[in-house]
Parts: structure tokens; sequence; C-alpha cells
């Protein structure tokens, strides 16, 4: 069997969800976070190694929660996405105090993962059908020619919507044959009476496609990204000048860039499942309830593990 290892980016300091740390939040009704079910799912699907990337100073919060429990039915490695983990010749900029984004984090996971794998957000629901898709990806892929084959879950718009406030998306653009010709990160996008929009300065919206391919940020890699995230981050770096406090290392940024010079080549693999997150604290609700009906579907068991 072809090893694949899931890695879950879990060092986001949540800013806009306000007090406590939303990664491990309590959703289920035994206590699971959005974490367990995406474990859960992956496993199913195939995956045999679970990478954490979290911050030592949530590592023993992190351990109790989730980490602990997830030792015992799974291979579990953490990796750790510091402000201060950068290459020889920079330091952080007087002020700073967040992470420098999941390119940075990805790249915390180079001496741990060597196998395919797929990347996801510790406080994302993402549903059974991209697990799999990306896991049967990653281990027969389309054949490609020079370029790298990545892989990532296409989500639609207006699956991915919050009804308490705004969300970033970024909005794919794919050929005939579903590979990806770029990702545009849109900021502010709002549900509407129409669907979808950003606000366009007049007190009204802009309306976008609610129909649009979204990424959830759950990609497939293989570990010859790493190399390219390490020159990347240190090019980064060096073209930080006024945006230091907040500047952030992205990996829909780095795949855009890789698609557009032909480094890379990325299938786009559509999940109709509903999306639902935690942007926002009042998301809470309707997660709990969310899971409530997928459990009473039969989707999940009432206890996960």
């Amino acid at each position: 069997m072809k090893n694949t290892t899931l890695v879950i980016m879990a060092a986001g300091l949540g800013s806009r969800f306000g007090s406590g740390i939303k990664q491990l939040e309590p959703f289920g009704p035994n206590g699971e976070i959005i974490m367990d079910y995406s474990i859960y799912d992956a496993l199913a699907a195939g995956f045999n190694k679970i990478v954490f990337i979290i911050r030592r100073s949530l590592e023993k919060d992190f351990k109790e929660v989730i980490g602990n429990r997830i030792e015992k039915i799974a291979n579990v490695v953490y990796a750790y996405q510091e402000l201060d983990d950068l290459p020889a010749g920079f330091t952080v900029p007087e002020g700073r105090t967040k992470p420098w984004g999941t390119g940075q984090a990805i790249l915390c996971c180079k001496d741990i993962v060597d196998e395919p794998f797929i990347v996801i957000n510790a406080d994302d629901y993402y549903g059974k059908e991209a697990f799999v898709k990306l896991h049967d990806y990653l281990i027969n892929p389309a054949p490609v020619s020079e370029a790298l084959n990545f892989c990532m879950a296409g989500f639609i718009l207006g699956n991915t919507l919050s009804d308490n406030g705004s969300v970033t998306r970024g909005i794919c653009h794919v050929n005939s044959k579903k590979h990806l010709l770029g990702v545009k990160e849109t900021h502010d996008i709002y549900k509407t009476e129409n669907g979808a929009g950003v606000p366009n300065g007049t007190g009204g919206f802009t309306p976008i496609d609610p129909k649009s391919i979204v990424s959830m940020n759950m990609w497939g890699f293989t570990p010859e990204l790493f190399d390219i995230l390490e020159k990347g981050f240190s090019n980064f770096l060096s073209d930080i000048t006024r945006d230091g406090l907040k500047a952030e290392y992205l990996i829909p940024t780095v795949v855009d860039s890789l698609i557009k010079n032909g480094t890379a080549q990325v299938t786009m693999l559509e999940t109709n499942d509903k999306w639902f997150g935690v942007t926002y604290r009042e998301d809470k609700e309707n997660v709990v309830k969310s899971l409530r009906k997928l459990i009473d579907a039969g989707i999940y068991p009432e206890k996960l593990f």
C-alpha cells in the first residue's frame, strides 16, 4: 500500500473567532472537535499518517484535547510553526506576533514528510468525498509531462459561505481538463440575496457566481514542494518592506506562481459536500447543528473513536 499523509494546519491564531482557541473548540456530541471528523474521514479514505502543525505554546492543551487520543489509533507526528523559525540572515520584525502563513506551516514538515500528502485547515469541515478523491489521486495520479503533479479539492462557493460575516476564498479558474489555471484570493465575500457578492463601495454588492469553484486550502502535494517552499520563503522575506507585521507566505499564492511558470500542474477535483467552519464565534451553533444532522443521517457514528 502506498503511504499517504494528512497534514493538519493548526497553528493559526484565529483572530476573528474571539476568545479561545478555535481549533480546540468542542462541537460534537462527545466533545469532538472539527479535526476529529477530518481525521476520521482521512483514515477511512486510506491515509495512514497524521501530521499536526501546532505552536509549542499550544502543545500541552492540544495533546490533551486531541493528540493523545489520535496517537492510539494512527501514526502521529508533530511539526511546530513558530514566528522566529526563519532562514539564516532573517529576524522577526519588531511588533510582529502572528506566524508567517500557510506556506511556512507546510515548510515545517520538510524533515518529517517524504510521501504524497494533503494539507487541510484544522477548523474546516470538508466532507468525506474530498478525502477519498484526493487520496485516490495521490496513489494513482494522472500522467503529466515535465511538471510537478499536484491536486486540490474544489468546493462550490455557495457551499462555503458564512451566515455571520464575510469570508476570504481563493476563486479558481480551470480549463476543460480540470487543470487549475490560477487562484484569485478574493476578500470580503458575503452571502447575499442573489447568492454571493463583494461590497461595491456604494452600499451594494458586486455579484459573484455562487457556483464558482473555490479553494478551501485542501491541497494534494508531493515532497518536491518543500525545496520550492524553502527557496520561496527566503525570497518572500527579502521582499517584505512596509507590511512586515502582517504579510503572509500563502500556499495559494505559491501554487498560482508554480502554475504560471509551468513548474506544476494542479488537477481540480470537485466536491459537492457542504463545507462548514468557524470563521466567527457565531458560526459555532451552525456547526453543532450540521454535525448533528450528519450523525442522525448515519454519516458518522455518535462517538467517533
